[in-house]
């Protein structure tokens, strides 16, 4: 296959073209090619693809934010060090479209993400502009067309002409009550349509993101939309991708899910958090994408983190659900034969990533609406001396215990929700919590939070917390934040949506332009549910031994949500652990260790299901209902899941051979 030269400065290097998983159809044509490596020099190539699409150099697509509130020292270092010709920002999760709808309400000129324009976008505009590097985000949220306002004003100051297209469409509240009469459930619950609906807003495609591009945009404001469609949509219009391309779309949406949440794919939040060096300049994600479909990951040189299979692996499993059946609006993806290799030598780390297999999408759009559902109010009151975890836990129920004789003498309904942790006690733990017989921690952190259907219930809460610190156990030292504020629960309702139903129109420089079509020649009505994966041959005959390990030597692992489920990827450290913990972890194995978080209906209910991923010899497993009702609905310290990837890191894989020695 011959091989690819890598300049660097550090002298040419030769490495196996097989390495780099170049794969030459016969419909590819020759070219010499030379782009921007992640090694500091250039990548040079002797053959190009053209698949689906006009033959270009490829693109490269650098992210700036994986949440409302990431860091601003991504954008210069991007700008400045990256050599994009994409700069994308994804600032959407439910739990921040909960709280733009709520900035809405309170004023209609909000409801976007002021990040973006302020902080993200008024310094940086000029260089943007003079490097010719085109924008994408999703900073619109609930008021897109406010938030292209706010940035005109922001381009008239810096005296700068540049169009800004806004898409809307994924707004649904004007359907409302039709939606009400038709009968809509909770895709999970079952739950019918709430009657307090506050938001509703369907997670819209890639297309009209490169459809505004090919109309000229420079810059693109949407509101709810798919996270990677803000990568995927550059990549079309840049390669000319047709909707049939699925394995394309496929690979597309692949490098937009790597990076659409930042640095978690260079080295944030990694398993291995040692190894990763200079959290205080991590550097965030670069892809450089190839008409066939092939993609490098890698960030900005001299710039703090880690690329490697283990931080790309990771991610790759974040927030999913079946790896095989991946359903976004352009195209259903199949992540499960992914490979991930390391380049080499290369400044921070870099991974070649290919082999993702995409099939038709079908014709309907996720909906995630929101709805009221009473009130919250958190307590957190630091307590230390000796016995700390349990003065901290009596002093929490003695002030539930007062509130609710309170609410009995006041004519107030009970608590419908009370969540007690103590954090340093290891409650998060359940059973798994190590048990101390010296008294416990001396510093613990009280978390007291309570759901109440009435206000003023939760105000008189709230006044109450104080009094703990003279009337009740020594050694409380403060009420964090102040006396807790009270403040409405919007919970999530997911269901799907006939994308025929839905008008999407591009705006340009604040005039409509074109009303975008939705073309349903490409999609299925095939059942496309989720199905366990079972793959169990040959496990039962791998040899025993007396070894036993945690299940951090032998893996990484990595957790998320989405809505009122969490998912926690587990991928082998070496292939041949693999067997070994994919026969130790079960999805009964995994229920029976989060027992203490999960929420079953019933006992026979199945509320875990796992999947595989052999092409990174991994597993993904989906745990329902396991959140505590999720993002701000959820009373609990953890109510995104972010910690069960680590909780899981202590179980132990028991009587397996010597599996360090195979790999030494």
């Amino acid at each position: 296959m011959g091989t690819v030269s890598l300049w660097s400065p550090r002298g040419l290097r030769s490495v196996p073209r097989t390495l780099l998983s170049f794969r030459l159809g016969k419909q590819c044509l020759s070219a010499q090619l030379s782009s921007s490596c992640p090694l500091g020099g250039s990548i040079r190539t002797g053959t190009a693809q053209s698949c689906g699409g006009q033959e270009r150099r490829p693109v490269r697509v650098g992210c700036a934010s994986g949440f409302w509130g990431d860091t601003a020292a991504a954008v210069p270092q991007l700008v400045h060090g990256g050599k994009l010709d994409f700069l994308v920002f994804d600032y959407l999760s439910e739990i921040t479209m909960s709280l733009l709808t709520a900035a809405k309400s309170k004023s209609p000129d909000m409801g976007y993400a002021p990040d973006f324009v302020h902080t993200a976008m008024a310094p940086f505009l000029k260089d943007i502009h003079k490097k010719g590097i085109r924008v994408i985000s999703n900073a619109g949220g609930t008021n897109p067309q406010a938030c292209a306002t706010a940035l005109q004003e922001v381009l008239k100051k810096a005296d700068l002409d540049l169009k800004i297209a806004v898409i809307t469409g994924d707004d649904l509240m004007a359907e409302k009550d039709t939606l009400r009469a038709a009968g809509i459930t909770d895709l999970e619950s079952r739950k019918p349509f709430p009657d307090t609906i506050n938001s509703m807003h369907a997670y819209l495609g890639a297309r009209p993101i490169s459809r505004a591009l090919d109309l000229g945009a420079d810059i693109v404001v949407t509101g709810r939309c798919v996270d990677s469609s803000v990568v995927l949509g550059p990549l079309i219009h840049w390669f000319g991708w047709k909707r049939d391309d699925f394995d394309l779309l496929a690979a597309g949406s692949l490098a937009g899910h790597l990076i659409e949440c930042g640095a978690q794919c260079t080295g944030g939040i990694f398993t291995d958090w040692r190894a990763v060096p200079d959290w205080h300049n991590i550097g965030f994600p670069v892809v450089e994408c190839s008409s066939n479909g092939q993609f490098i990951l890698s960030k900005p040189p001299n710039t703090g983190g880690l690329v490697s299979f283990g931080t790309a692996a990771e991610q790759m499993v974040y927030e999913i659900g079946d790896p095989q059946r991946y359903l976004l609006p352009d195209v259903t993806c199949d992540f499960s034969h992914v490979s991930i290799i390391e380049i080499p030598g290369a400044d921070g780390g870099a991974v070649t990533i290919n082999q993702a297999k995409g099939s038709p999408p079908t014709k309907l759009y996720k909906v995630c609406a929101t709805y009221f559902d009473g009130f919250r109010a958190t307590a957190v009151c630091p307590v230390g001396g000796p016995y700390a975890a349990e003065k901290g836990r009596r002093t929490a129920e003695s002030i539930v215990k007062r509130t609710r004789l309170m609410f009995q003498q006041l004519g107030f309904e009970d608590y419908s929700g009370v969540s007690i942790q103590v954090l340093g006690a290891e409650d998060t733990y359940g059973l798994h919590a190590t048990k101390r017989e010296d008294g416990g921690p001396r510093e613990a952190v009280v978390w007291l939070a309570v759901h109440h259907r009435q206000k003023k219930a939760l105000e008189l809460f709230s006044r109450e917390i104080a009094a703990a610190g003279t009337g009740m156990a020594p050694g409380l030292t403060a009420v964090v934040g102040g006396r807790p504020k009270v403040s409405p629960v919007l919970k999530p309702f997911f269901f799907l949506h006939p994308k025929k139903n839905i008008k999407i129109d591009i705006f340009m420089n604040g005039e409509h332009i074109e009303t975008f079509q939705e073309d349903e020649t490409f999609t299925t009505d095939a059942d496309v549910a989720e199905k366990e994966h079972l793959e169990e041959d040959g496990l039962k005959d791998l040899p025993s031994g007396p070894f036993t390990y945690r299940l951090e030597e032998l893996a990484y692992t990595r957790s998320g949500d989405k809505g009122n489920s969490a998912n926690i990827g587990v991928i082998a450290r070496h292939p041949l652990y693999y067997p070994y913990i994919k026969r130790a972890l079960t999805a009964q194995v995994i229920e029976e260790y989060f027992q203490h978080l999960i929420r079953k209906e019933n006992s026979d209910e199945t509320v875990v299901t796992r999947f595989t991923l052999p092409g990174i010899n991994g597993l993904n497993f989906v745990l329902r209902n396991s959140l505590g009702g999720g993002g701000i609905a959820s009373l609990r310290s953890d109510p995104q899941g972010k910690s069960y990837g680590q909780m899981l890191l202590d179980l132990k894989i028991k009587n397996v051979p010597d599996l360090k020695s195979l790999v030494d």
